[in-house]
């Protein structure tokens, strides 16, 4: 039962906190919203800080599992699946409880450096960037690690612009300028645009 408890803050302080911010959401809001008593809510968390915390842990185990399993069911081989990110992104883009990222809005309210919390977003981030690396070695590419951080930037880039314009079609657009960077950095002799030349950045 107190585990179930403890889910069950979690789960509800994650619904909060993504809707409507993290400032935005006390923690009597919560313990009404998760039908707990504050004295159950203090039991399990000592501070609101540790409450977001435990939110932003279990947001990033279960959004990276579901966007993995999404793009593997999306595509069938490595090249796919890397294109398949921004098809998975399209879909969470086009859901109308997308309110952008919620590692990004929690860096937007919590911006001072060396926090736990900005340390637990920063986390999410590079797990992110190494799926996407990993998708791009497994797809053959040349300089793996350099398209991947291209490909991530296009991805964190359709996501606020998502957020602030409303536009799901963000993410297709991203997707075009990702084809470009997939094909051009496929083995073999071609003629590459200057942002793509050997000693470009990416």
């Amino acid at each position: 039962m107190t585990s179930k408890k403890r889910q069950q803050l979690v789960d509800t302080a994650i619904e909060l906190f993504y809707a409507h911010g993290f400032h935005g959401v006390g923690i009597d809001r919560i313990a009404e919203a998760a039908h707990v008593s504050k004295k159950t809510m203090y039991h399990h968390f000592r501070s609101k800080e540790e409450l977001i915390l435990a939110a932003l842990k279990h947001r990033d185990s279960l959004f990276r599992n579901n966007f993995m399993k999404a793009v593997e069911a999306a595509a069938d081989t490595p090249r796919e699946r890397l294109l398949a990110v921004f098809d998975v992104a399209q879909a969470w883009f086009s859901d109308n409880k997308f309110y952008g990222c919620m590692f990004i809005n929690a860096v937007g309210e919590y911006a001072e450096p060396d926090t736990a919390i900005r340390a637990a977003c920063k986390n999410f981030k590079r797990q992110m960037l190494a799926y996407i690396e990993e998708l791009a070695q497994d797809a053959g590419l040349e300089r793996p690690k350099q398209v991947a951080a291209a490909l991530s930037i296009l991805l964190e880039g359709s996501t606020v612009t998502a957020q602030v314009s409303e536009n799901p079609d963000c993410a297709r657009i991203a997707r075009h300028a990702a084809e470009v960077l997939v094909e051009q950095a496929l083995p073999g002799p071609r003629d590459r645009p200057p942002s793509l030349s050997p000693d470009s950045p990416v």
